[in-house]
């Protein structure tokens, strides 16, 4: 692919080495948001450019329709066959909190660390139906309440809480 396309300046998805893979899904007896989908397409060397499906031409055409909406928002796309390094999306927002985070993965998350961006949200760490049960740990930790943020961006509620000055405080309550 990487050598048929320098005979081209405008490129396809049918341009691109594509690969399929199924992946059992298992009987999950928990309740949750979150469903496995069994079909994925990707575009070899491009880790972000990928489609899921529950089946094999669903997932293929869930790439395409990725692939689609990249190209519109693009100037230039990479290369077939060559490597596309991953891009992480901005944490600009978020790195200017980076106490309140450590604090907050610690309480709220019950984790001991995690990467997080600009758009990452409460919704990226449980698979519950509502935010609920972190907006209550939230309002009980921090006093703060952030039930008006329905996306869940962190970037958000570090803001209202900083804003607060409840910083890294917990609430005597």
């Amino acid at each position: 692919m990487l050598f048929a396309s320098t005979f081209k300046d405008e490129w396809t998805i049918d341009d691109y080495p594509i690969r399929t893979w199924f992946q059992r899904v298992p009987d999950s007896p928990q309740r949750s948001r979150l469903k496995l989908i069994p079909w994925t397409a990707s575009i070899i060397n491009w880790p972000a450019m990928s489609g899921n499906g529950n089946t094999r031409t669903e997932a293929i055409e869930a790439l395409r329709k990725n692939f689609d909406q990249f190209k519109t928002g693009k100037i230039k796309l990479p290369r077939p066959g060559s490597k596309v390094p991953i891009e992480f999306a901005p944490n600009h927002r978020v790195s200017q909190h980076s106490g309140l985070a450590k604090d907050f993965f610690r309480h709220i998350l019950d984790v001991d660390w995690a990467w997080i961006s600009d758009k990452s949200s409460l919704w990226d760490f449980h698979g519950d139906e509502t935010n609920e049960e972190l907006v209550g740990k939230i309002r009980s930790f921090y006093g703060v309440d952030v039930s008006d943020i329905a996306n869940g961006n962190l970037a958000d509620i570090f803001d209202r809480i900083t804003k607060s000055g409840s910083g890294m405080m917990p609430n005597p309550d």
